[in-house]
């Protein structure tokens, strides 16, 4: 689908100048995020939490498609927190619905990071594919 919601206003992001990388826990797979190779997927705004992860094979549920019209995608930014813009107030109305919500949740498909640190992203217990992780 893409992270665009026409129902709701439009948030700046700013895209990362330098490579970063983000580690998504508890998996302890590590990603180095290239500039140049975002956007990686069609899910969440280009350069998200949720674009990096699906372009990388990592799955995390995104109900509405990536376009802040659920919370499905609500991860815990445990490191790096301050080089993601702040929430706006669509996305959180949406944060409001999801379970295990702390002050470092985000929605994955909204959360762009600027690279200016590396990540470490949870994804709670409840929001995993745990077919995938068998593996």
């Amino acid at each position: 689908m893409g992270g665009i919601n026409p129902y709701q206003s439009a948030s700046e992001t700013v895209l990362p100048t330098k490579p970063y990388t983000i580690t998504f826990m508890p998996l302890g797979k590590k990603v180095t995020v290239d500039p140049a190779a975002l956007p990686l997927s069609r899910e969440g705004k280009p350069g998200s939490i949720l674009d990096i992860a699906d372009g990388n094979g990592i799955e995390i549920d995104h109900a509405c498609g990536g376009v802040c019209a659920c919370s499905t995608c609500h991860v815990i930014v445990r490191e790096g927190f301050d080089s993601i813009p702040e929430a706006t107030e669509d996305e959180e109305d949406m944060l409001d619905e999801a379970p295990g919500l702390e002050l470092s949740s985000r929605l994955a498909c909204q959360a762009v990071p600027d690279g200016s640190t590396d990540l470490v992203v949870e994804i709670p217990a409840w929001n995993r594919n745990h077919a995938q992780e068998s593996h």
